[in-house]
């Protein structure tokens, strides 16, 4: 595997950067680990789950948020660990090869959900966990990447770039399952009108099922000229060692971390707003389907189009990060996210906004009453604004981040997006229980962008 040329990896001296086919193949990473978040999380297999697993939605949402809750917490008791430890052995690619493998295995092993079995339920749940464990850590070690790829101030465009492919090839997998791999139980075809590729069997929900197996072999061809292309840092030193070293580093980072104001607020910050922006995308598909009584292929429909928004969000987002700074992109994206989240809860299948309107018609066609027309547009909305607020927030921590400990404060930035990561599903899944009411599990959302806002006030970028 290429390595960086020490001079090309000093603070203050990245004035060597690596060829344009190594940055290409880095931002290809994204590609690679979005359909986990596209197929599985949101738009295909968790509501999958939630309505043709699990007992009832309800059951399915507050289920799927215990999961996402424990795996989360792992996340958050590790990254910063592993984030020292990679910053003195030096090497990143390892790591994300061995995280990739359990992303690999474990959404491979989610073929075996099958509709109406609640045996599958808790090994269904413990593969999903470790599959989401191994594709978090993995993206913490690709960022720890970023600041020897390009000078910086061509971060922000990079960051940007690399959400908008992200988006488009979660874009592409979710038109391969919807046209070609999931058909509706009702009439056996795909979106596009055809039988299921490999005769899958719609009736069992094979079509969903595959999005598993599928997130996994996407992973394994689109990350490969990362590991073949793009320049690795130089060994330092061995695992054994670099661990004594790097919890000695992690020691002293987060003694300096009071005195740091801004990275402090910061962190703060992140930890709150990424927690209930990862709630709105993990539960945004099972919302939906409980609300309107969509099926996959609607979802995915839906999906593809937050995606496309999601795209240009992201891609725009960059270069208004390099132009205005990430503060100011970070700030904007959560105030339109605050706004869509209010909107949403005002709108079910009979009333939009208190105004009553005809319910979906049985049969009709796709997003045809006004609800779901309503729906759509704010679902644009936050896919518009997640994507700039997740690439800014990447900029900021460079920006603010010693680079000699960038995977560490990447870690550190990864436990503040995951320490409390389990805090929003599990409100929401506790409230969802309590109240047996979706949109009140949902309302607790508000909260968190509301005071990631007044903390973010507080970082001097």
């Amino acid at each position: 595997m290429a390595v960086i040329a020490p001079d090309a990896r000093m603070a203050g001296m990245g004035e060597t950067y690596p060829p344009r086919a190594a940055v290409i193949s880095w931002i290809f990473f994204a590609w690679a680990a979005e359909p986990f978040f596209t197929l599985i999380t949101t738009f295909v297999f968790a509501p999958y789950f939630a309505t043709h697993v699990a007992a009832n939605p309800a059951s399915g949402q507050s289920l799927w948020g215990f999961a996402t809750a424990a795996a989360g917490l792992t996340i958050a008791l590790l990254s910063p660990v592993l984030g020292a430890i990679a910053d003195a052995s030096g090497r990143r690619k390892p790591w994300i090869a061995a995280f990739g493998a359990m992303l690999v295995i474990g959404a491979s092993l989610m073929w075996f959900g099958r509709p109406g079995d609640a045996s599958v339920i808790p090994p269904l749940l413990l593969v999903f966990a470790i599959a989401t464990i191994g594709v978090e850590f993995a993206i913490v070690f690709n960022n720890a990447m970023m600041p020897t790829l390009v000078p910086p101030n061509k971060i922000g465009r990079l960051s940007g770039t690399g959400w908008a492919t992200g988006y488009v090839g979660g874009i592409l997998s979710l038109i391969l399952v919807l046209g070609f791999l999931a058909a509706s139980p009702d009439t056996g075809r795909t979106l596009f009108g055809f039988k299921p590729l490999f005769g899958l069997d719609p009736g069992t929900h094979q079509g969903d099922r595959i999005t598993g197996p599928l997130t996994g072999i996407w992973f394994i061809i689109f990350a490969l000229p990362m590991f073949l292309l793009t320049p690795d840092y130089p060994a330092k030193r061995p695992v054994t060692e670099a661990l004594r070293e790097g919890m000695v580093e992690l020691r002293q980072t987060l003694g300096e971390l009071p005195k740091q104001k801004s990275m402090a607020a910061f962190l703060l910050a992140n930890m709150i707003y990424t927690d209930g922006l990862v709630s709105l995308f993990a539960f945004g598909g099972i919302y939906a389907a409980g609300t309107f009584g969509w099926d996959t292929i609607q979802i995915g429909t839906f999906g593809i189009i937050l995606a496309i928004a999601g795209t240009f969000g992201a891609w725009l987002g960059g270069k208004l990060d390099d132009r205005l700074g990430p503060k100011r992109v970070i700030a904007g994206s959560q105030l339109i996210l605050l706004f869509a989240i209010v909107a949403i809860l005002l709108v079910d299948k009979e009333s939009v906004l208190f105004v009553r309107v005809a319910p979906p018609a049985p049969g009709g066609a796709l997003f045809a009453s006004a609800a779901e027309r309503a729906y759509l547009v704010l679902g644009c909305l936050i896919g518009a604004a997640g994507g700039p607020l997740q690439a800014a927030s990447r900029t900021l921590l460079i920006r603010l981040a010693p680079r000699e400990r960038i995977a560490q404060y990447f870690g550190l930035f990864a436990l503040t997006g995951k320490v409390t990561s389990f805090v929003g599903p599990l409100l929401i899944g506790v409230i969802t229980a309590i109240t047996d009411s979706q949109k009140a599990g949902m309302a607790v959302l508000v909260l968190f962008f509301v005071a990631g806002l007044a903390l973010l006030a507080r970082v001097r970028d």
